[in-house]
């Protein structure tokens, strides 16, 4: 019995040092594997405007987030936003960008490669939870084509004002129209 106690707490540090040195092969060896991964499973607090927009928004961001922690006014949500952003940061100096949210190419939650950079999904915008995102996608993918515009993608989606604001604020709405209405002077 007095073996077996000290055996466990040493076997159990070898296997977190193996996940370790696995995680940190990954990292060098296929690095936009690991971001995508990484920030598919742990990316919720992203903030994906920032982080589309280069390594300076992601640092302005980071400071007005030091602004409110010395102010001691600093959120739970901001705090965990700071983690993510230490972790963009990382990424960008070594040369891997995001791309951003796209109508037709983005997942619901899942950060996909391509070309060697990472596409968001819908999920990493803030203001669209995961049943929003997946509404999104069940609406692009349920046959019915391309949007024709705005209000079109609102009612095959189902989703609410403020997702349709996080949408335009990243810039996924600047190629369609806002209403389906055309005017017979435009023609």
């Amino acid at each position: 019995c007095y073996k077996i106690k000290y055996m466990f707490p040493k076997a159990h540090a070898a296997a977190y040092v193996i996940a370790a040195l696995r995680l940190g092969w990954y990292k060098i060896y296929y690095p936009v594997e690991y971001y995508s991964a990484y920030f598919t499973v742990r990316g919720g607090d992203l903030d994906a405007v920032a982080a589309v927009a280069g390594k300076a928004a992601v640092k302005a961001r980071m400071k007005e987030i030091n602004a409110h922690k010395e102010a001691g006014t600093i959120t739970a949500k901001e705090s965990d936003t700071y983690v993510i952003l230490q972790i963009v940061v990382e990424m960008l100096s070594r040369g891997i960008e995001f791309l951003p949210v796209d109508l037709y190419k983005s997942d619901w939650r899942v950060y996909k490669i391509e070309d060697g950079k990472i596409r968001l999904p819908f999920s990493a915008l803030g203001g669209c939870g995961g049943v929003a995102a997946e509404q999104l996608a069940a609406a692009r993918d349920d046959g019915e084509g391309r949007y024709l515009s705005v209000e079109d993608l609102r009612r095959r989606a189902g989703v609410s004002k403020t997702v349709i604001d996080a949408l335009e604020a990243a810039g996924a709405l600047d190629d369609i129209p806002k209403s389906t209405q055309i005017s017979l002077f435009d023609m």
